[in-house]
């Protein structure tokens, strides 16, 4: 079908990279615990839209052109970059008060602010488009007539997989979060190790080569 080849290698395959701790998990798992299921699975949804922008991008062959463009990887990097080190920025410096606030004046706000965090740095990475753009085409045959409908097929199945994880990860820090949300303290320092976390991966990909 589509020329796809090895399909039930291709799912272990995405289930084992989206089981294996990274960035995104412990996005998910910290605005999980700081604001409940609600939070995580908003995290959870901007990861995966992130992901669809990639998804798309190397169905159409805009991957490639990062692959192929110094120039273009060049661009992308460092806006990604710039974007994931503000936002740690931002919250190395929260307050615990802020979140008693985010939490009485404006939750749906904050769903949507973390939604859009977790798409954009995703969908500001360079390095999770080269993944796809090199992952995608070792299961399509190479004489396949429609390879960008393939890509795009796999790439739906591969974010459809790692959503369900996501959603599961967001329950679980959900349910340990009931006392830690309590305190606006350990909600500061979960926050700042965030924060810590998006500074050195902004600083990471800042600093990737293209090849």
């Amino acid at each position: 079908m589509l020329g796809i080849h090895d399909f039930w290698l291709f799912v272990a395959s995405g289930l084992l990279l989206n089981v294996t701790p990274g960035p995104d998990t412990a996005f998910i798992l910290g605005r999980g615990l700081q604001f409940g299921w609600r939070g995580g699975a908003a995290a959870a949804l901007g990861v995966s839209a992130g992901c669809l922008v990639h998804v798309t991008a190397a169905a159409v062959g805009l991957s490639a052109l990062l692959m192929a463009s110094t120039l273009a990887f060049t661009a992308v990097k460092l806006i990604g970059a710039a974007y994931l080190v503000w936002l740690g920025i931002g919250m190395l410096l929260s307050r615990a008060t802020s979140f008693a606030a985010a939490s009485d004046d404006a939750p749906t706000l904050r769903h949507a602010q973390v939604f859009r965090q977790g798409m954009l740095t995703n969908a500001l990475n360079p390095k999770v488009a080269l993944f796809f753009l090199a992952f995608l085409p070792q299961f399509v045959d190479a004489e396949a007539p429609h390879k960008a409908l393939a890509f795009l097929v796999l790439g739906l199945i591969f974010v459809a997989n790692g959503t369900l994880y996501c959603l599961a990860l967001a329950a679980f820090a959900a349910r340990a979060s009931d006392r830690l949300r309590r305190s606006g303290r350990v909600l500061q320092w979960i926050n700042r190790g965030l924060g810590a976390l998006f500074v050195a991966l902004g600083l990471r990909v800042a600093l990737m080569q293209a090849r």
